[in-house]
């Protein structure tokens, strides 16, 4: 039997999520949200994860095998996809700097 992965998925989806939000904030503050897509890209990774930990808390708390299954697989592609968006926020942000 695979090992668990939801409670991961959980725990790095919610950290995550916290870090898209203080990206869109600080984005706000500064007023260089009007300059860039950055602050799209930290949007969607914010709904992503919140998907994410959605599935995953629901992955850990079914008690159908089949379900848990479905619902950690696609928690594990919402994470992976808006691992990408924080990554291209990176970029973005790097280009913005250098």
């Amino acid at each position: 039997m695979m090992e668990k992965k939801s409670p991961h998925i959980l725990n790095a989806s919610s950290n995550l999520l916290g870090f898209s939000l203080i990206i869109i904030t600080s984005l706000k503050i500064t007023k260089m949200s009007e300059h860039t897509h950055l602050d799209e890209f930290a949007g969607l990774a914010c709904i992503l994860f919140a998907c994410s930990c959605f599935f995953s808390f629901l992955a850990i708390r079914t008690q159908n095998e089949k379900r848990e299954t479905k619902y950690e697989t696609i928690a594990d592609y919402l994470f992976l996809i808006a691992l990408f968006c924080v990554v291209l926020a990176v970029i973005i942000v790097t280009i913005k700097i250098l």
